[in-house]
């Protein structure tokens, strides 16, 4: 009894470490889940750069007095939308799981169903205004069989890994990739620019 008294704490010990690595196993997945970083719009931006400085060398105000079809307003706005076009990004971003609110931009403009569209973060961007800056469009890519069914400028959050990966389309360049594993309504106020 004595030998029994005694190896009953090594015994229950092992059985207990035992049955902790056996239930740890499920929970140490569940838990080593990422969770995503709800980030804003400035973060995509890289310190350094500062676009109102870029703008300094432009004579904004002379745009007032072209007409559209000027030949000045046309080369003005082909350099700064060149300069849009290369807008740095912020490479440590990459391969973050990240969720971010935006504004939906479809890349075909009859679709209600998306397997891809454009994040941007105001109302109004590539279609009635100049787009943004490549560092402020974000290309989403929704998983096959999960598309994403809405219309132009609907307010979303996407939840997804963050790629800097450069694409280009008639309505933007986006210095940004996100592969989604969520979509879902964005439900509050929306902050003007």
């Amino acid at each position: 009894m004595q030998l029994f008294a005694r190896l009953f704490p090594v015994i229950l010990v092992l059985w207990l470490v035992g049955c902790g690595e056996e239930s740890a196993g499920p929970e140490s997945a569940t838990s080593s889940a990422v969770q995503a970083e709800e980030i804003d719009w400035d973060r995509l931006i890289p310190v350094e750069w500062q676009p109102e400085t870029l703008l300094e060398d432009f004579d904004l105000d002379a745009l007032d007095e072209m007409d559209d079809d000027d030949p000045r307003a046309t080369e003005l706005m082909d350099k700064l939308m060149a300069l849009w076009a290369d807008a740095p990004v912020v490479e440590e971003l990459d391969g973050l799981v990240i969720r971010l609110p935006g504004f939906v931009v479809p890349l075909e403009l009859d679709e209600r169903r998306m397997t891809e569209f454009l994040l941007v973060p105001y109302y109004g961007a590539c279609i009635h205004v100049p787009p943004p800056p490549a560092n402020q469009t974000i290309h989403v890519v929704a998983p096959e069989g999960r598309e994403y069914v809405g219309e132009l400028f609907d307010t979303v959050w996407v939840t997804g890994t963050l790629r800097v990966i450069r694409t280009s389309s008639d309505l933007a360049e986006a210095g940004y990739r996100i592969d989604v594993t969520e979509i879902e309504p964005y439900d509050g106020e929306v902050e003007p620019l």
